[in-house]
C-alpha cells in the first residue's frame, strides 16, 4: 500500500514528487491540467465536463485522461496540490514576515482551500479509494503548517494565549463550510483572526463588559 505521500499519484505526479527526470512538455501539461481544474471545478463544480477543464488547459481530452484516467484521480490531484501548495506557502510566510502579519496572511491562502473543498465535499466522501490518502495527507502536510505559523505568533505574544490551534482552525473551517462563497468566508475569518489578536494595550479581551 502507497503512504500518505504517494498514494494516488498518477505516473509523471510521482517522478514530479521523487526529482525524477519528467518531459518538460508532460510536467506543463500535468501542471496546466491541474490548474484548469481547480479554477473549473470552482466555477462549475467537480461535476464539469472534462472537455472544459482540457480546452481551459490548452491540450486534447486525450492527454487528460492519459494523466487522470477517473474524474476522481483528477480532484484527488487538484486537493492534493492545493494542500501542498498552502503548507509550503505556510512556511514561507513564516520565514519572511512578522509572526501575526504571517498567520494573518496565511489564513486568507487556507480560506481559499476550505472553500475549494466545499465544492469537492461530496465527492471526497463518496468512499472512492482516489481519495483514501487525503486525510492523512492534511494531517501530515497542512496541520503541521499551521501549527508552526500559530505557535510562533503566540510565542511573539501577539495573539491571545486562550484560544489552540486546532481549535482555531476548526473554526475558521466552520466558517468557510458554512455556505459563504469565498468573499464572504474571507470577510468572516478575517473577523475571527482580528479576534484573535492581543489588544495592543495589553487588555484581554471582556466579552464587551
Amino acid at each position: 500500500m502507497a503512504d500518505a505521500q504517494g498514494a494516488g499519484k498518477t505516473p509523471v505526479e510521482e517522478q514530479i514528487s521523487t526529482g525524477k527526470r519528467v518531459r518538460a512538455d508532460a510536467q506543463r501539461n500535468l501542471l496546466a491540467v491541474l490548474r484548469a481544474a481547480k479554477d473549473v471545478f470552482a466555477i462549475s463544480g467537480v461535476d464539469a465536463p472534462v472537455r472544459d477543464i482540457a480546452e481551459r488547459a490548452g491540450v486534447g481530452v486525450g492527454t487528460l485522461y492519459r494523466h487522470y484516467p477517473h474524474r476522481a484521480d483528477l480532484i484527488a490531484a487538484v486537493f492534493r496540490q492545493e494542500m501542498d501548495a498552502c503548507a509550503d506557502e505556510a512556511d514561507a510566510l513564516g520565514a519572511s514576515l512578522p509572526p501575526f502579519e504571517a498567520l494573518s496572511t496565511w489564513m486568507r491562502r487556507f480560506v481559499d482551500l476550505a472553500v475549494t473543498k466545499q465544492g469537492l465535499a461530496k465527492a471526497l466522501h463518496s468512499g472512492d479509494p482516489a481519495f483514501e490518502g487525503l486525510p492523512a495527507r492534511r494531517e501530515e502536510r497542512l496541520m503541521p503548517a499551521f501549527r508552526r505559523l500559530f505557535e510562533r505568533a503566540a510565542a511573539s505574544g501577539t495573539i491571545r494565549d486562550d484560544i489552540g490551534s486546532d481549535e482555531f482552525v476548526r473554526a475558521a473551517a466552520s466558517l468557510c463550510l458554512s455556505g459563504a462563497d469565498t468573499e464572504q468566508a474571507q470577510r468572516l475569518v478575517g473577523l475571527l483572526v482580528d479576534g484573535l489578536r492581543r489588544p495592543e494595550d495589553g487588555r484581554e479581551h471582556d466579552d464587551g463588559r
